[in-house]
């Protein structure tokens, strides 16, 4: 008779483009999606199993799997769709199945957590501390240790001794508090006319649950929140789970209490802020389907859903959403791609929306739902052009008189001001008035930026920071270091100048995070402040009732730069910036800074005339060849030696094999040449449409192996030029 074995293929979370067999043992009963257990060399890991085979007549000796984990199995759709993703980026799979297993101690069953409550012994002292303590368990409720010694306001020994006594009697405490059910009918909203015809296309689409995407396209202020809520609501009463990403999850406080409002729970959450447990909770709620509404960053899309019905993906046009680091996918396009292999709709949202969703409205593939008017109020804020090139401005000063006398008069008005400058710190560069040194980031080929409310410069690349010098290091000379541009420090220094009583707040990455960021956007909406000071942090999607005048101060910074959505992403930043003005009872208006007054984009911006801006960039994408007419895909190459790295950089593009319809540029430095010490080159691969470009870099790149210090780190899709 012949031999016959058992055979797991299991990938692992490693850099590994395939799975690897393991013998099944006796008695173990496995299925694909299944996580395990298994040795390789001298240590044991956690992989998923891809496939399960009988093998018949065989020889081979094959080490056994150790343990079943006792997660659910990640379903068929999940591992189609790590494969689609790993084929799509050239990523091995491995590293992509390392993103759904981040949370290892998720994958066995969660313990029962020790707590105490009052026990029947009487100890034999009883201190103060001690009283105090059983008086707080006699409450009757369960806690743990250190929450009891926390509400008696005694020190862990304390509690401890009265355990042992058994005077507190230990008993256990479900691991993680359970996911409520939606209430779909706890907050829903009253709709406008078209934001019901808008609704009933996306519930229409979710009834039909085929793989199919809407763009729901709304002016700032339109209710857009309102009507996906309303799909949303949908695929809930279908029994379905809901995936509703966000650029920013860290800034969401405020709009994760809408969601609770509109369903009457408290969402899941995920984002890298989230502490352990609470990561272990969300993970088996999504695995096991308990979690069935979750607000997510863009690596919630790794998560191992059981049931998704339903993406929505909110500011779809967000640079945000695409992650530059370890895989580089975008979360937009790759949530599109997840509905296509479940067959469930995806709603992408935005009232700036991209160039890429846009174009797939032309050619057929999206639904456009469209939202014209501002909910409640027809009118858009008023935009006004400020050119700089006529203005006269004493050294030092940022702010126009025309500005500065609009926000002058809004505050004496009882209004809100908001003040945009998209650059951090107190200023972007520092130079020597006396040798013209300039103070240059050590590892990188940047400028340090000086923060001096934190009395630092420091590197925006690598983090490098230092404190700033009285003398210049190069020509020892003191007191000849000079901040050269305004950032949003600066510019508060200014604002304070002009408006000594104002109540102003600054929001900047820098500065506002977390319980403070909370607190400061709560004081906003409530008035407290009347003078905001902002970076982008203020144009994701908040809403301020009392703000009525915006004030762009640089409006130039990114849009002539070599990235070729530099245009469409200015555009987008200063319409949502704009869009904060007259969200309340009165209207608003936005007055822009600009020394490019006769620019397509701020005559548009003034106009209010978005298409027409959009369909010229269509165009002048189509005629150059650049996504989404074309495609795209960036090469860098780095190591520590600059020599070294540009022969292996020649090599590699020496290497790559003709193509009809292909374009190797390069090689060249990087924009920013330099970054943590590691010198930059970049390739840049240009292609139509129609080209396999997949096919042509696994060619190329497949027999390429740097060695030593060098790496190569390729990019498809890019959307970082630097």
């Amino acid at each position: 008779m012949e031999n016959s074995i058992r055979i797991a293929e299991v990938l692992l979370p490693l850099a590994l483009a395939q799975a690897y067999s393991y013998a099944i043992p006796d008695g173990m009963v496995l299925a694909p999606g299944d996580f395990v257990e298994v040795p390789m060399g001298p240590r044991s890991y956690l992989g998923c199993v891809w496939e399960v085979n009988q093998s018949f007549g065989t020889n081979m000796k094959l080490r056994a799997v150790t343990r079943r984990c006792d997660a659910p199995p990640l379903s068929e759709t999940h591992r189609k769709f790590i494969e689609w993703l790993s084929a799509y980026y050239l990523e091995p799979k491995g590293n992509v199945l390392r993103m759904v297993m981040r949370v290892p101690a998720a994958l066995d069953e969660p313990v029962l957590q020790k707590a105490l409550v009052l026990g029947e012994v009487t100890p034999a002292k009883l201190t103060p501390q001690r009283a105090r303590v059983l008086e707080v368990a006699a409450q009757g409720f369960a806690m743990r240790p250190s929450e009891l010694a926390q509400a008696a306001g005694v020190g862990a020994s304390v509690v401890k001794a009265l355990a042992a006594q058994g005077a507190l009697k230990e008993v256990g405490l479900p691991p993680h508090a359970k996911f409520q059910e939606p209430d779909l009918n706890a907050g829903a909203f009253t709709l406008n006319k078209d934001q019901v015809i808008a609704a009933e296309a996306l519930r229409q689409m979710v009834a039909q649950r085929g793989g199919k995407v809407a763009l729901l396209d709304g002016v700032t202020g339109s209710g857009k929140t309102e009507v996906y809520f309303e799909a949303m609501a949908a695929a809930l009463a279908a029994g379905k789970q809901v995936l509703l990403l966000l650029p920013e999850i860290a800034l969401t406080a405020p709009f994760l209490a809408r969601v609770e409002r509109r369903f009457g729970c408290a969402p899941a959450q995920w984002h890298s802020d989230l502490r352990p447990r609470e990561r272990e909770r969300v993970w088996r709620g999504i695995a096991t389907g308990d979690a069935r509404i979750v607000v997510g960053a863009r690596s919630s899309l790794f998560l191992p859903w059981i049931n998704l019905g339903l993406i929505v993906v909110d500011e779809e046009h967000e640079n945000a959403y695409k992650q530059d680091e370890g895989v580089p996918y975008h979360a937009r396009d790759m949530a599109v791609l997840y509905g296509n292999l479940g067959k469930f709709p995806v709603v992408l949202s935005s009232a700036t929306p991209s160039l890429e969703s846009l174009m797939n409205v032309d050619r057929g593939r999206y639904l456009l739902v469209k939202l014209k008017d501002r909910h409640g109020r027809p009118e858009l804020p008023e935009t006004r052009l400020i050119n700089m090139v006529v203005e006269k401005l004493e050294p030092g000063q940022w702010l126009s008189p025309e500005l500065v006398a609009a926000t002058a008069h809004t505050l004496a008005s009882g209004d809100q001001a908001l003040l945009f400058l998209n650059r951090r710190g107190f200023a972007p560069l520092t130079l020597c008035r006396a040798c013209g040194h300039r103070l240059n980031c050590p590892d990188c080929t940047a400028s340090m930026v000086e923060h001096r409310f934190r009395k630092i410069l420091q590197c925006h690349h690598c983090g490098h920071q230092e404190g700033v010098p009285q003398a210049c290091p190069s020509c020892g000379e003191a007191g000849k270091l000079t901040p050269v541009g305004p950032g949003i420090e600066r510019l508060a220094e200014e604002a304070m100048r002009l408006f000594p009583d104002a109540r102003m707040a600054i929001l900047s990455s820098d500065l506002s995070r977390g319980e403070n960021l909370r607190d400061t956007l709560r004081g906003i909406e409530d008035g407290d402040f009347n003078l905001i000071l902002g970076t982008q942090l203020v144009a994701k999607g908040h809403h301020f009732p009392q703000l009525t005048l915006v004030g762009v101060v640089d409006a130039d910074l990114a849009l002539e730069s070599s990235d070729p959505r530099a245009g469409e992403r200015t555009w987008a930043l200063l319409a949502q910036v704009a869009g904060r003005s007259g969200r309340g009872e009165k209207p608003g208006r936005a007055l822009v800074q600009t020394y490019l007054a006769d620019h397509p984009l701020m005559k548009a911006l003034a106009r209010g005339d978005r298409d027409a801006y959009l369909d010229g960039e269509k165009r002048i994408r189509e005629m150059a060849g650049l996504p989404p007419a074309g495609r795209l895909a960036g090469i860098v190459i780095s190591g520590k030696d600059s020599g070294e790295t540009l022969r292996f950089a020649r090599d590699v593009a020496h290497a790559a094999p003709p193509a009809e319809g292909i374009k190797v540029l390069g090689p060249a430095p990087a924009p920013l040449a330099m970054i943590r010490g590691r010198h930059r080159i970049r390739l840049l691969v240009k292609a139509g449409r129609e080209v396999n470009l997949q096919a042509f870099l696994s060619a190329w790149l497949k027999d390429i192996k740097p060695k030593g210090s060098l790496a190569l780190q390729l990019d498809v899709d890019p959307y970082n030029f630097l």
